[in-house]
């Protein structure tokens, strides 16, 4: 559990998903075309398929699995992982850029069933996507060089903060930014970490269990802020097109909770 083989999105992404070719858990070919007379009770883009769209990489909620580049893993690839085994379904996961994940497009296209990707439960998103129960709580964080001098928003007055574009973090930062600072959107964390790292950019504003890895894993930062916004993930599906597979996702995620399956899989991340 926890690690799936990657499709990367793009043109031979979707020639896999449009030709029903997929790869299961070991790297090897799957016929996830449907066999004569299956039914697709759920309803999603291949029978026998749960299509997981995720931006990657956003450690610890999803990354390259480091023991095999092949693969991925994280909280959120656990989490549907367990959910596709419970509803019967194969996984195939698909590197999506974030932004068409929020905005719905990802999923009103076809591209995946459902997108997991460490995402926000806003009003605004509802109005495109439709999102499971929440299935995790997070906080906004601020990071930076440890020997910066920097300790809140208010020091970076005149300097550089990095943002991922499209999420509540660039939107924190905005609405609290001290006069003089520059927002600097980036697509995702792969861009924005190394932006910091090279100095191009003065602070991370993010969420906080991704920059407290950052942190860890380089003892020249430090997380010197936590902002309580109120925030919870939840799972996304395409607008009024799928309440099966909704129902079916929230009834394996009170399942996971009640039989103990989801305590295991958090205290594995974040314990």
């Amino acid at each position: 559990m926890g690690r799936f083989t990657k499709i990367v999105a793009g043109v031979f992404g979707m020639t896999l998903l449009l030709s029903g070719c997929a790869m299961d858990s070991l790297g090897d070919p799957v016929d996830a075309s449907p066999e004569p007379g299956q039914e697709n009770t759920l309803g999603t883009i291949t029978a026998g398929v749960l299509t997981v769209c995720s931006e990657i990489p956003f450690e610890p909620f999803e990354y390259e699995d480091p023991a095999d580049p092949e693969k991925y893993t994280g909280f959120d690839i656990d989490i549907v992982g367990e959910i596709a085994t419970r509803l019967g379904l194969e996984l195939v996961v698909v590197d999506s850029d974030f932004d068409a994940l929020q905005s719905g497009l990802s999923l009103a296209t076809d591209k995946c069933d459902l997108g997991a990707s460490a995402m926000t439960i806003t009003e605004d998103r509802r109005a495109n996507i439709d999102f499971t129960d929440a299935y995790y709580d997070s906080l906004q964080s601020l990071l930076v060089a440890k020997d910066s001098g920097i300790t809140s928003l208010d020091d970076l007055a005149g300097k550089s903060i990095g943002v991922q574009k499209g999420t509540t973090g660039e939107i924190y930062a905005e609405q609290n930014q001290p006069e003089g600072a520059q927002i600097v959107g980036y697509p995702s964390d792969g861009e924005l970490w190394p932006a910091l790292q090279a100095g191009q950019i003065q602070a991370i504003l993010q969420d906080q269990p991704v920059n407290v890895i950052h942190a860890r894993t380089d003892a020249a930062y430090v997380v010197v802020a936590e902002y309580q916004t109120d925030e919870s993930y939840g799972m996304a599906l395409a607008k009024d097109k799928n309440p099966e597979l909704l129902a079916a996702v929230n009834g394996a995620l009170a399942e996971m909770r009640a039989d103990g399956t989801y305590k295991q899989i958090y205290d594995k991340y974040f314990a």
